[in-house]
C-alpha cells in the first residue's frame, strides 16, 4: 500500500496487518472499529442483517461456543446451512398466513435457530449483528448481504470463518 493512501484516511484510522491472514486492514484507534475496506468520510449507507454460521474444519477459527473443536467438513457445513434456510423457508400447510404474518414466521425461526444452532457469538442475540457500515465485514459476507432485499433470506455464503445463512434486516 502506498504512503499516499495511508496519510489520506481519515482521522483515528490506521493501517494493520491481519495476523491470520497477512494483509492489510483499517483500525480505528478511538473506537477499536476494524474493517477491511479503507474508511472514507462520504460512506453514510449502513446495513443490518442476522445470520446462522455453521463452521467447518477449514474455518479460520473451527471451535465455537457450541462446540470446542469443529469436525464437519466444508460441504456438511454447506448442507447445515442449506437445512436450516429450507426449514424456515417452509411454508406451513396447516394454516392460512398473510404475508406479513408468514414473514414473521420465518424471522422468529430464523431467530431460534440461530440461537440454539449458530457457531457464532450473536447466537444469544439471535444472530443479530446489528448495523454495520461498508468494509466492517469480511468482502463475502458483505456482498451476500447487498445483493439481499430487506427480509430476504439468502443462499449459503461462503467466508473464511465458515458457511452463513443471512437475513438482511436494514
Amino acid at each position: 500500500m502506498g504512503e499516499g493512501a495511508r496519510s489520506a484516511l481519515p482521522p483515528n484510522w490506521e493501517v494493520r496487518t491481519s495476523k491470520s491472514r497477512g494483509i492489510d486492514y483499517y483500525y480505528n484507534t478511538v473506537t477499536r472499529e476494524s474493517r477491511w475496506d479503507a474508511p472514507s468520510g462520504d460512506e453514510a449507507s449502513k446495513m443490518r442483517a442476522s445470520h446462522i454460521l455453521a463452521k467447518h474444519i477449514k474455518s479460520r477459527k473451527p471451535s465455537s461456543w457450541r462446540e470446542d473443536t469443529i469436525t464437519r467438513t466444508p460441504e456438511e457445513a454447506i448442507e447445515r446451512v442449506l437445512g436450516f434456510r429450507e426449514e424456515i423457508m417452509e411454508e406451513p400447510s396447516d394454516e392460512e398466513l398473510t404475508p406479513e404474518q408468514l414473514l414473521e414466521r420465518r424471522k422468529a425461526m430464523f431467530a431460534d435457530l440461530a440461537s440454539s444452532e449458530s457457531d457464532c457469538s450473536s447466537a444469544k442475540r439471535g444472530g443479530d449483528l446489528g448495523w454495520f457500515d461498508r468494509g466492517q465485514m469480511q468482502p463475502a459476507f458483505e456482498k451476500g448481504v447487498l445483493a439481499l432485499e430487506i427480509n430476504e433470506i439468502s443462499e449459503p455464503v461462503l467466508t473464511d470463518s465458515g458457511c452463513h445463512i443471512i437475513l438482511r434486516t436494514g
